[in-house]
């Protein structure tokens, strides 16, 4: 069917803040009350995304599919360019009564959208869309109360790469996904002593793993579920004792590598360029650190952990959700469906919008994907069986990895000790969260 999709190029004058205002001003919508799908009704549906040329032309693809199947509904496509411009045209659209009936979201959007009472509870279509095979952990930011307002699209999860050929160069045994940050340690001071010049163990971003060391010490991380300090100085404390040992011990460069190395790209990193054999990772960043490795194998392994718990929580990239006021919610709730729990659109759609987090769609995918993403799929199979749930990252949090990188940067430097380091990070995040 021919679809025209409206100009959304006028809906991107309003900033941020200005969403947020909007929305939770009393925009709240009360759900359409219908008779349920009627197969042979005539049905219109609006959908809206950000995202280039090719992520269209894969929406394009499935929903020609979906119509297909569904012969009596049209889908009208609204892609913009940025997440940005479709959340300031949904706050004027909620204001106005003329939002579309599914669109994509973003970080804690669905929660923030959900409480103003503009998005649908999925429970009330769950007769047209399973939410059954999606892990309690997966949907944190998309549930208010108990109520479910989105699905993830998918998505992926911190990890630790190891470089295998300088494991093997240096005589190193390679690690079992059971290791201990004790085995961490004695296989990156290992790897410095044995390894040519240049080459060192650990290769560390201290923004890609405090969070998920934090959730193996601390019951819900850093932060609680109302948004406030959840973590201690002591627990602070004991992850830069933790550095400063594998300074003093060789297993990480000098401390003015580590911290010229704080902000780089992947393939710029010392790992990303061959020259150290582990460093911490998001799952989907696997083929942009080993591009640069001059083919070494690269496998992904769980963060170690002394505690049995693994802290790892999975990282959504996007949600679906429906809107309130949508005049065909159950065809609606069948489009979502269609977008994430069935194995022919997965096809196409593969890891565009990041890895399924459907366990029996990630198998129909798994098989599909290039190389570097299957051992993603791989590592976040292994995740959703031992992620952790985490509270989302309330507002005040922002200042978390600069904050992380400075404190870093003054106890390495002897600027500050790990104690005084320690609770400067405590004070000053606890301050932030309480000006949100």
């Amino acid at each position: 069917m021919t679809r025209t999709a409206r100009s959304l190029a006028t809906k991107g004058a309003l900033g941020a803040a200005l969403v947020t205002t909007l929305v939770l001003s009393g925009c709240s919508q009360t759900p359409t009350e219908t008779g349920g799908f009627d197969p042979d009704e005539e049905i219109e549906l609006t959908i809206a995304w950000w995202g280039n040329d090719d992520r269209a032309a894969i929406m394009t693809e499935v929903i020609d599919q979906f119509e297909e199947k569904y012969p009596n509904i049209t889908v009208v496509e609204q892609p913009v360019g940025a997440p940005d411009d479709l959340f300031n045209r949904l706050a004027t659209d909620f204001a106005s009564g003329t939002a579309p009936d599914v669109f994509a979201l973003g970080g804690a959007k669905p929660q923030e959208y959900g409480a103003a009472g503009t998005l649908l509870d999925l429970s009330t279509v769950s007769d047209y869309l399973d939410t059954s095979k999606y892990e309690d952990f997966t949907l944190t930011n998309a549930t208010v109360d108990g109520t479910l307002y989105g699905l993830p699209t998918g998505g992926n999860a911190i990890g630790v790469l190891i470089n295998t050929d300088l494991f093997e160069a240096a005589g190193v045994d390679l690690p079992d996904d059971d290791w201990t940050w004790d085995d961490f340690a004695d296989a990156a001071n290992a790897i410095s002593a044995n390894s040519a010049d240049g080459v060192v163990g650990l290769d560390l971003r201290i923004q890609d793993i405090l969070g998920t060391y934090v959730a193996q010490n601390d019951e819900d991380g850093i932060y609680n579920w109302d948004g406030e300090l959840a973590t201690s100085a002591e627990t602070i404390e004991s992850w830069f004792n933790f550095e400063v040992g594998l300074v003093n011990d060789g297993g990480l460069p000098d401390p003015s590598v580590i911290v010229e190395n704080q902000n780089l790209t992947p393939d710029q990193t010392l790992f990303g360029t061959g020259k150290a054999a582990i460093t911490f990772s998001y799952s989907n960043q696997i083929g942009s650190y080993a591009a640069g490795t001059g083919g070494a194998n690269v496998e992904i392994l769980p963060p170690p952990s002394s505690t049995g718990v693994s802290g790892v929580a999975v990282l959504p990239s996007q949600f679906w959700s429906i809107a309130a006021e949508s005049k065909h919610p159950e065809a609606a709730g069948l489009l979502v469906n269609w977008l994430l729990n069935e194995p022919e659109p997965a096809k196409v759609i593969l890891s565009n919008r990041g890895l399924q987090f459907n366990p029996d769609i990630l198998a129909v995918v798994k098989p599909l994907l290039a190389p570097a993403d299957a051992q993603a799929a791989e590592y976040l199979e292994k995740v959703l069986e031992i992620g952790v749930v985490a509270p989302p990252q309330p507002a005040g949090g922002s200042i978390l990895n600069e904050l992380s990188q400075r404190i870093e940067s003054d106890i390495l430097f002897g600027r500050s000790t790990v104690e005084a380091g320690s609770q400067q990070w405590i004070d000053e995040l606890t301050t932030s969260l309480a000006n949100d």
